[in-house]
């Protein structure tokens, strides 16, 4: 069995709003634009897209980044048992553009990604804050799709957990 070679991200840093990390793949991407060159840092542009609509309440901007068939997921585990629990995109999006008190900050780092076009995975650490106040942490799981408009979100399952790793 023959597998195909696939682009391989080594692991970034962080890439919460602002960081150097961040600015540094943002101009990748712009430099392989203008070559006229595609980019597995696209789909790293995608998360950053989402997580800085998030910060803004911007549900026009979070209902973009996902493919019109996005699924989203939580793996958790209940009275010792594992459980998937199914949330709605749709729900999201309107929790998103919904006024609210603190800013909705997902802080993330370790970002890994695996693409065999037109696929993509992205697995990455994060920390959940509202305004500046820990709620939860975990790891997301984003799956992509590069459609004509670009990459984007088919589908999220993340892990919560009140207490965090060092180093998360």
């Amino acid at each position: 069995h023959h597998r195909r070679p696939r682009s391989r991200v080594p692991p970034i840093g962080d890439l919460s709003a602002g960081s150097d990390c961040m600015e540094i793949v943002s101009s990748i991407v712009k430099l392989a634009h203008s070559l006229r060159m595609t980019t597995t840092a696209e789909g790293v542009e995608t998360i950053e897209q989402l997580f800085d609509a998030m910060r803004s309440g911007d549900s026009t901007a979070v209902r973009a980044v996902f493919h019109p068939e996005a699924r989203m997921f939580s793996a958790v585990v209940r009275n010792g048992a594992p459980e998937l629990q199914a949330g709605s995109i749709d729900e999201f999006v309107r929790a998103v553009g919904t006024p609210h008190a603190e800013v909705w900050d997902e802080r993330i780092d370790d970002l890994e990604i695996e693409v065999d076009d037109p696929l993509a995975t992205a697995w990455m650490d994060y920390r959940f804050h509202l305004g500046e106040t820990f709620s939860h942490c975990g790891v997301n799981a984003f799956q992509f799709l590069r459609t004509a408009e670009g990459w984007q979100v088919i589908q999220i399952t993340d892990t919560r957990r009140r207490e965090c790793p060092p180093g998360q």
